[in-house]
């Protein structure tokens, strides 16, 4: 598929001539800074120095005062109180670091995760009949709730108060809670809007501890943070740049002994980053709610012995296997509809429902359709006689407002820009394909369909030196809207040993005419260009430029991201 070039706008040299000189970097780097939105050198020191005293005040939430005298009032009351939260990622590690914090020094709280396939999302009517049946007085729901209304009224006529902790967008009306701690209420001027649903949760206790205990227990759970926005790929920017940044450095240093077994059980050997977290730790949390039930995922991440963690962490991993058993075999099913249907490969969208499909990893299934044909997914499948979807979406293209647009079919539906969960019935299926793509056919662009590379600067390789690798470096953490730079540089041929790998990956080394700098170059998915490479065509490539680690030896590696022959 051709992809679209994107450059970002460079400064008038005028506009960073002074700042190179204030920070001592070349001009190239610190149009990145620029180009970032850091311009002045204040903000460019913060940038590359994190701090958690950067952190913003938790009491600067709408409600959080509310929520933490709620909590005082409970734990002096000896009220037995319950960590409510999803099923993935985000929800576990919220409710794992929650619940943990309390623990340590209150013995009446327990936690709930809903059952994915008897429940489904949200705060669910049999987990407040259990929270009843067992004499809990306060919930605190985590990564859910901001859609719960008439949940939070069922349990309040039940003498149960519920705290929400949740970064969803809000429905039409906020849930009359005790608190409802959600940055994205039209009400709430809490600077940072992006933070995971863990995140909120590290908020809340923050606050709890700046109000009445030492808030430098709190900074011990940054791992589980780290984790949560990793896997939730919110942006990595503002306060989470910081909860990440120091997160990580806890999650190499000294992870809590549940992530440190599922690093083991991963054989992850190198230090870890966003990346890392996304495609081997992430995973296999989720994998537990996935194929069974995500309680495991939270006994995992409270365990307190080696032992303990690492009998759990095999448990997980090999539910991981049978998780990428079904993503495979649903993934090549999926794709044999579309590519058996000339309607469906003519399609804007793709919306494709079949019953025994299974709930847990079709979320996968969307994101994995979504890079082979590029537009708006959502796999569909039956679900306690409803049928439940995961949508994901194309750069630019708003999911959320599409949903918001065939709402009239839905029974439910909530996520982000890029990724939602939906219910409907199952009669309702065809006229929900039907609009769904009408929507989409009428507000998508050209554009969005094309697969987008959006390239930071060009350079010669003759830029790469060392300290322009480390400035590099102290741009991480890398992830969504802090991405690792993307370079271009041009007429360049493969210098050596150039060779495929996995029929679908190259690998070989690049240099440049005019200058004698070569290095080492890998292009995943890129085996199309095999060819004109072998025949010593010049090129243009766009690439990220990393450090590869193998046996100890850590070497400068170029990593392809799209190649155009001249």
């Amino acid at each position: 598929m051709e992809k679209r070039w994107l450059y970002s706008p460079e400064p008038r040299p005028e506009e960073i001539s002074e700042l190179s000189q204030k920070l001592n970097i070349n001009s190239q780097l610190t149009t990145l800074l620029w180009q970032r939105g850091f311009r002045d050198f204040e903000t460019a020191k913060d940038f590359f120095r994190p701090s958690l005293m950067h952190l913003h005040d938790p009491f600067l939430m709408k409600d959080m005062q509310q929520a933490v005298l709620r909590l005082k009032k409970a734990i002096d009351s000896h009220e037995k109180i319950l960590v409510y939260g999803d099923y993935d990622v985000d929800g576990t590690t919220a409710v794992s670091m929650v619940y943990s914090y309390l623990k340590k020094f209150y013995e009446p709280c327990h936690f709930y995760i809903p059952d994915r396939y008897a429940e489904g999302y949200g705060v669910s009517e049999a987990g407040i009949r259990w929270a009843e049946e067992n004499g809990y007085s306060l919930i605190i729901a985590l990564d859910l709730g901001i859609k719960s209304d008439d949940m939070v009224t069922l349990a309040s006529h039940k003498g149960i108060d519920i705290i929400i902790c949740d970064h969803h967008l809000p429905g039409g009306k906020i849930p009359n809670a005790i608190a409802v701690l959600d940055p994205k209420r039209e009400d709430c001027l809490y600077p940072f809007k992006e933070l995971s649903g863990c995140g909120l949760g590290f908020k809340l206790l923050q606050a709890f501890a700046q109000k009445f205990r030492d808030e430098q227990e709190v900074y011990d759970y940054l791992d589980l943070v780290a984790v949560s926005i990793a896997s939730d790929i919110v942006p990595i920017t503002g306060e989470n740049r910081i909860l990440a940044y120091f997160g990580l450095q806890k999650l190499n240093q000294q992870p809590r002994p549940g992530l440190a077994a599922l690093k083991e059980t991963a054989a992850i050997k190198n230090e870890m980053d966003i990346s890392t977290v996304v495609f081997t730790l992430g995973p296999r949390i989720n994998a537990a709610g996935r194929v069974a039930h995500a309680h495991a995922a939270v006994e995992l991440l409270i365990s307190k012995t080696e032992n303990e963690a690492k009998a759990l962490a095999e448990k997980i991993n090999i539910k991981n296997d049978l998780r990428r058993e079904y993503d495979l075999s649903i993934t090549e099913e999926a794709i044999g509809m579309i590519e058996n249907d000339e309607t469906l490969r003519q399609a804007k969208s793709t919306v494709l429902f079949k019953n025994t499909w299974h709930k847990g990893v079709i979320g996968i299934v969307a994101a994995r359709c979504v890079e082979k044909y590029y537009r708006p997914t959502i796999i569909l499948t039956e679900s306690n006689e409803k049928v439940t979807g995961s949508a994901r979406s194309i750069k630019d293209f708003d999911l959320y407002k599409a949903l918001e647009s065939c709402s009239e079919f839905l029974e439910k539906y909530g996520g982000h820009k890029y990724a939602a969960g939906l219910t409907l019935e199952k009669q309702n299926v065809p006229a929900f394909q039907k609009k769904f793509e009408e929507v989409v056919s009428s507000s998508i662009t050209e554009e969005m369909k094309t697969p987008l590379v959006e390239i930071d600067l060009v350079i010669s390789l003759k830029s790469i030196t060392p300290k322009f690798i480390n400035i590099i470096k102290q741009m991480a953490p890398f992830g969504p809207e802090n991405q690792r730079p993307v370079f271009e540089a041009r007429n360049l041929q493969v210098v050596n040993s150039l060779s495929t790998f996995k029929d679908k990956h190259v690998r070989f080394l690049v240099g440049q005419a005019g200058n004698e700098v070569v290095f080492q170059t890998i292009g995943f998915d890129q085996a199309q260009h095999y060819q004109r490479l072998a025949e010593g065509d010049t090129f243009r490539m766009a690439f990220s430029i990393e450090e590869n680690q193998y046996n100890g030896i850590v070497s400068v590696q170029l990593r392809v991201r799209d190649i155009k022959f001249d």
